[in-house]
């Protein structure tokens, strides 16, 4: 999941890039796919914190079975 977040990062990035190489301003469509990207990265900071956690429990539970043996 995280890395196609990452792909649509690259790709919104991009075409950020090819709107301003073709216009040379900042348009109202880069200021979308700003927004766009700002989503995105949203997303995979909250995947990422998902992740994490679920590590965590599992280094956690890792622990309690340790101890218990």
């Amino acid at each position: 999941m995280t890395q196609d977040l990452y792909k649509q990062k690259k790709s919104l990035e991009l075409s950020w890039e090819q709107e301003y190489n073709e216009s040379g301003k900042y348009t109202l469509n880069m200021v979308q796919i700003d927004d766009k990207i700002k989503e995105i990265i949203t997303q995979i900071k909250l995947e990422e914190a998902r992740t994490a956690h679920r590590v965590n429990l599992i280094e956690e539970a890792k622990a309690e079975v340790s101890i218990a043996t």
